[in-house]
């Protein structure tokens, strides 16, 4: 059974900096055909799409956040991370680690692309 358990710093001010790890049990983050995706949902709102780590290290990124949040992988402790900066208010979210799979990866919501999530981490961003 995979599992997936994200943490994190719950609240950061405008324009820091905060790293979201994801810890993965159960199943490796580097086993082929299998890609790692962070999601968020800000309060009141649908879920939002940020960016993925593929099997072979790759990753892409939502335009809306590219340039500003990064998604890196440490393979001996099975963690992939989220770093996101110059972080603003409408940054406030509950973040998701979720994976994908049966493809090298998905930039999406399909629900049936994903077979496995975390609980999510509550991001606040406020002064």
């Amino acid at each position: 059974q995979v599992q997936l358990q994200e943490s994190g710093p719950g609240l950061v001010k405008p324009s820091q900096t905060l790293s979201l790890t994801c810890t993965v049990s159960g199943g490796s983050i580097t086993t082929s055909y299998y890609a790692w995706s962070w999601i968020r949902q800000p309060p009141g709102k649908g879920l939002e799409w940020m960016g993925v780590i593929a099997y072979d290290g790759s990753t892409y990124y939502a335009d809306s956040v590219k340039g500003r949040f990064t998604i890196s992988r440490d393979n001996a402790k099975n963690t992939v991370y989220l770093q996101m900066n110059s972080l603003k208010p409408e940054d406030t979210a509950v973040y998701y680690c979720a994976r994908q799979s049966g493809s090298y990866y998905y930039a999406g919501l399909d629900r049936t692309k994903y077979d496995y999530w975390g609980q999510g981490t509550q991001v606040t961003v406020s002064s």
